[in-house]
């Protein structure tokens, strides 16, 4: 056969080794090229031998009918595949590898398996010792019975489990299976070295494989055709194909990755269902709308967050309190579009009027008399105007315009007109909370256009972003009240709303898009509002370093330790100003942002430990997992950039975070530790030592890379320096010599000693002549070759 296919060797593998070790599994990786997953290598293992498994396979390959043709077509084309990758080129030489499993059991005979074999792969499972430990008492003694001569390579199998007998999938598994089987632990771990050290006692090479990662399954058959080739060189030397053939390759060890960062998961969301309960129990409200013979109690902050009409309306007051303006801007105009305004100059004085078939809304003030400080957004015209100049407007204008009453006219109470479409006047009055306590409240009253099923379906679209359900569908609506909605909603200026019922009408459904856009904007309103501007806030936190507005309706209603402390017996729910110790405004500041709009703005790693204390002492988890979140952003943010910050946080925040029941961060900056393990023990040894012993024997335990790796790269390093020092030694001829080495050097020198004894005469002359040599050619007496590395000198 050499003769007749000199460029073509036959090479027969055997791979033996205990049961369960993973043999056929290495066989099937490496013919079949079949990548397996998780879930199907910890299924319970089926004694097979794939050898007889692919005899059967031919065999009902040939005896399949007729109408299995697909099926035997397919099984055929997996056997050429097969056939195909048991060719392959090493080194230059085309090799056809014949891949022989066997039984695992001790006492089954196998010698039909060793015979005529060029090399054995000696198999054992990295997490079980004894298979190792059969390796050398059992295996190999039967190997070199039926092959004295045959090389042999140690194989560690299942090399993956030896970083993943941690991971979660891995051990949940385990847990559905029957108490009699267990997972991997570390102590059944086999380490690279110990096995090594086997190898090196039986004289054999040693490689590791996987093939759930695929690592090592080509490198260690290529490496066993090496060894069977330099074995088949020796006794056939004549073989030209074989001299560039090189001796088994050395195997780089296998790093595990990286540990995945954990991910931080956020508790659901009860923004909308704290809305909504705030919307059918309605508690510390602090304004009253009047619509017919109908009431409806509500809180400033939420219609002005949602309608700029209700937003004008209640902080007018307060912007002339800050500034003061003249008669002429005294009145306040809002328009959309499709308004107009009608206006009319009378000296110093300008009135202007609202007209329904433009759609322009305008506040006018017709009552006289000094209202209480604690009136709000009411509208101040100069009561000195002549009462001729409206009825002249009202005979210009050709559009009807809403009744007004007489500006001398006091009503009481104190009630103030105002000239709009939707509302109708204004008033404060005294109310007793739940408390029993007097509290100012705002009464609007609105006008006959706005109904009260109308005005409550805008309320309600107000707290929750929705209608009731009969309105979802158009063909179940009433249409009357739609209508009734939409002129209510254009008045009141709710264009998110506009926007819902033209899409009903238009889709003939509730589009759910257009409701959390709305809710987008109506938090990011009462962002504005309330917490930058600080508008209607009922009580006032006192903090270290400041003081904080802030409104008890979304306190309550977003917290329930806010909730017990001011609808309880506490003396803070009928303070105005609460004393908040051990806060600061930056963390408080963060916690009203949460309340209010359910998120939380970026945060500094560095100053993140009070907000998880109050977010804690307040059980606010999703506030907590929140803050988990920025901080991670942070933390990822400054691994990116080059220094030591990122590292130096999670060391500062590791154990305060536990303590603070923020354990998803406290995890996040444990894994970020273990990955810079040896960064951190260059920064800050001392800092090590400091936590807590629990704490230092996870990161021992988990650090990245392992001990065991470091050790087998340290040794691979060496080997390989070694390898090359073999592969390339130095010659180094002496500096005086020149020419052949066959003419030069000591065999000169020697030529010329026995001239001189000849012509000397004598035992004492030829003494003394080749002492005289000696001394005049002092490099005569050197070897040709300087010491290599093994340290013997050829001479």
């Amino acid at each position: 056969m050499d003769n007749e296919q000199p460029h073509q060797e036959l090479v027969k593998c055997v791979v033996v080794g205990d049961t369960a070790v993973g043999k056929t599994r290495l066989i099937c990786a490496r013919a079949c090229n079949k990548h397996v997953s998780l879930s199907q290598l910890l299924t319970t293992h089926v004694p097979t031998v794939w050898a007889i498994d692919q005899y059967r396979i031919y065999k009902d390959v040939s005896l399949l009918p007729l109408a299995d043709d697909l099926v035997r077509r397919l099984k055929i084309a997996f056997a050429r595949q097969v056939l195909e990758r048991s060719w392959e080129v090493v080194d230059n030489v085309n090799v056809s590898l014949r891949l022989w499993d066997t039984f695992g059991d001790h006492e089954k005979d196998r010698r039909f398996a060793y015979g005529r074999s060029d090399v054995v792969l000696l198999c054992f499972s990295i997490t079980n010792p004894v298979s190792l430990r059969n390796c050398k008492a059992m295996w190999y003694p039967e190997i070199r019975r039926f092959c004295p001569q045959t090389p042999v390579l140690l194989v560690g199998c299942k090399n993956d489990l030896r970083y993943m007998y941690r991971d979660e999938t891995y051990l949940s598994y385990f847990r559905d299976r029957s108490p009699f089987v267990r997972a991997t632990r570390k102590s059944d771990l086999v380490m690279p070295d110990q096995a090594r050290a086997v190898a090196r006692e039986l004289g054999v090479c040693y490689y590791e494989t996987s093939v759930l990662t695929y690592y090592g399954i080509n490198e260690v058959f290529e490496n066993s055709i090496r060894a069977a080739l330099i074995a088949r060189r020796q006794q056939r030397f004549w073989m030209t194909n074989l001299k560039r053939v090189q001796r088994p390759l050395l195997q780089a060890p296998f790093c595990p990755p990286k540990p995945v960062p954990p991910e931080v998961c956020l508790a659901s969301s009860t923004y909308e269902e704290n809305m909504k309960t705030l919307w059918t129990r309605m508690v510390h409200t602090d304004v009253t709308l009047i619509a017919g013979n109908c009431t409806f109690a509500a809180h400033r902050c939420f219609l002005a967050a949602a309608s700029p009409a209700f937003h004008r309306l209640f902080s007018m007051e307060l912007v002339q309190e800050q500034t003061p303006r003249s008669s002429s801007e005294s009145s306040m105009v809002f328009t959309t579009r499709r308004y107009a305004t009608v206006s009319l100059a009378s000296g110093d004085d300008q009135i202007q009027v609202s007209v329904l078939s433009f759609k322009v809304s305008t506040f006018g003030e017709a009552t006289v008399g000094d209202f209480n400080d604690d009136t709000e957004c009411l509208i101040r015209i100069d009561q000195s105007k002549p009462a001729k100049v409206w009825e002249q407007l009202k005979r210009r204008s050709s559009f009807q315009v809403l009744p007004t009453v007489d500006s001398q006219r006091k009503s009481a109470g104190a009630t103030r007109e105002l000239n709009h479409p939707a509302f109708q006047n204004i008033r404060v009055c005294l109310t007793e909370s739940t408390n029993g306590m007097q509290q100012p409240t705002t009464v609007v009253t609105l006008s006959k256009l706005i109904t009260p099923q109308a005005l409550q379906q805008c309320l309600q679209f107000i707290y929750t972003g929705s209608l009731d359900k009969r309105y979802h569908d158009l063909q179940t609506a009433p249409i009357g009240l739609l209508l009734e909605i939409r002129q209510a909603a254009e008045f009141l200026e709710l264009p998110q709303l506009l926007m819902v019922l033209g899409n009903l009408q238009s889709q003939n459904q509730f589009n759910n898009d257009l409701n959390n856009r709305y809710k987008h904007v109506v938090r990011q309103r009462l962002e504005d509002i309330c917490l930058e501007q600080g508008l209607f806030a009922d009580v006032v936190f006192e903090l270290d370093d400041g003081s904080v507005p802030a409104h008890k309706a979304i306190l309550t209603a977003r917290c329930d330790v806010m909730k017990a402390m001011f609808s309880g017996d506490f003396r803070e729910s009928s303070a105005k100003v609460i004393v908040f110790p051990g806060v600061r405004e930056y963390t408080f500041h963060k916690l009203l942002c949460y309340l209010y709009t359910d998120e939380v703005p970026a945060i500094s790693s560095a100053r993140c430990l009070n907000l998880l204390e109050l977010a804690n002492r307040l059980c606010l988890q999703r506030l907590v997992n929140l803050v988990e979140s920025r901080v991670v952003e942070d933390l990822e943010r400054l691994s990116q950039n080059e220094g030591n910050e990122a590292v130096e946080n999670c060391l500062r925040l590791l154990e305060p975070c536990k303590l603070h029941n923020a354990d998803q961060l406290a995890d996040w900056c444990m894994n970020h530790l273990c990955v810079n393990y040896n960064k951190l023990c260059k920064m800050s040894p001392r800092s090590v030592r400091l936590l807590h012993p629990e704490n230092q024997e996870y990161l021992n335990e988990h650090r990245w890379p392992p001990v065991w790796y470091l050790k087998d790269y340290d040794y691979y390093q060496k080997c390989l320096a070694e390898r090359d020092r073999e592969n390339k030694p130095t010659l180094k001829r002496n500096r005086n010599q020149s020419g052949c080495l066959c003419f030069s050097g000591t065999s000169k020198a020697r030529r010329e000693s026995s001239s001189n004894g000849g012509s000397g005469g004598g035992s004492g002359g030829g003494g003394s002549g080749t002492a005289s040599s000696a001394n005049n050619d002092p490099q005569s007496e050197r070897p040709l070759f300087d010491s290599i590395e093994s340290g013997e000198q050829v001479v």
